[in-house]
């Protein structure tokens, strides 16, 4: 049986990445990240895009040059269509198409949520893959959602933020701190040198699996205001307790709803997807119900975390096993259900 080679193309923010994937075995995994954002607080979707356009040609080169791969040798093109910001996929989605066409291979489009899932399936995500049904925590800066996995393209959304996610709550609040976006690793480093249990912030009590972090962000802001009423240095002399209590409380509400669903559903193995599960806090209550809840846990590589194209690749190959194609005439969407 020849080797299934396919191209993974990633460009749904800030970060344009390309990665191949040899069968299961990723190659190469190249990501340019966009710098410009930081002086704003925040991706600008239009600056997003032409940087986009600078960096996919290079990107795609080099992941072919790290993988030792020749653009003959590859069986197909896989490409996130969404959700994402729509001019960035725009760039992804039409580099793909036209690369596709010219080595007449065939066309595969990928949703981002879902890649984030299956990267779990990734040959080194983890010493060993989640076994369905799971129960996967997918947190990154736009998504918080708990999904039910019952197959590789058979999934359930049983809980999902009904306003901010939690890296929005991060990057929100380290606003309020005055840190550089974005805040999340940021506030995570900071904690590990602060007091998590010196202050605490109010936690919404909703009912079901469903989430909420704008009430965390309007406590953290009021108690700051009230706090540097007395003491303009406030803030400053108390970063790092803040941080951890911050970490701790955003951590409880997303672990909260993960423990409920675990057990009313009567599922053992936990896996956590996004950008937000490089989070230390999280990891570290993931690992502890190891022993005091039984899970079985699932954390992958940092690398496989933030937006990758490797994700895309993996996810373009299991497609592409099964036949499913997309046909030249897709168009980037900036919503894309699971």
């Amino acid at each position: 049986m020849n080797d299934i080679i396919i191209l993974g193309i990633e460009s749904s923010c800030d970060d344009t990445s390309a990665a191949i994937i040899k069968n299961h075995t990723i190659l190469s995994n190249i990501a340019a990240s966009q710098k410009i954002h930081i002086e704003y607080g925040g991706v600008v979707p239009e600056l997003a895009s032409r940087a986009h356009q600078q960096n996919i040609i290079p990107v795609v080169q080099k992941s072919l040059s790290v993988a030792n791969i020749q653009q003959k040798d590859i069986s197909a093109i896989g490409f996130t269509r969404g959700p994402g910001l729509l001019g960035s996929l725009l760039v992804g989605t039409s580099f793909a198409k036209s690369l596709a066409m010219s080595l007449d291979v065939p066309l595969i489009e990928v949703n981002h949520l879902q890649a984030h899932i299956l990267a779990h399936f990734i040959d080194d995500a983890n010493p060993k893959s989640p076994e369905f049904p799971f129960l996967c925590l997918t947190v990154s800066g736009g998504h918080t959602m708990i999904v039910l996995v019952k197959d590789y393209f058979e999934m359930e959304i049983i809980g999902k933020t009904s306003d901010d996610a939690a890296g929005e709550a991060f990057d929100k609040i380290g606003k309020i701190f005055d840190l550089d976006y974005p805040a999340g690793p940021i506030v995570d480093k900071l904690a590990k040198l602060g007091d998590k249990t010196k202050f605490k912030f109010n936690k919404p009590h909703l009912e079901n699996y469903d989430y909420s972090f704008s009430g965390i962000k309007t406590s953290v802001l009021y108690f700051i205001q009230k706090q540097e009423k007395e003491n303009p240095d406030f803030v400053k002399e108390n970063l790092n307790d803040l941080c951890a209590s911050v970490q701790k409380a955003i951590v409880e509400i997303l672990m909260d709803k993960l423990e409920k669903a675990a057990k009313d559903l009567n599922i053992n193995e936990i896996a956590i997807a996004g950008g937000v599960s490089a989070n230390s806090g999280l990891r570290e209550a993931m690992k502890l119900n190891e022993d005091k809840l039984g899970w079985k846990t699932y954390i992958p590589k940092f690398e496989y975390t933030t937006d990758n194209a490797a994700m895309i690749a993996m996810v373009a190959k299991l497609k592409f096993e099964r036949g499913e194609f997309t046909d030249i005439k897709a168009v980037a969407t900036s919503r894309y259900e699971i």
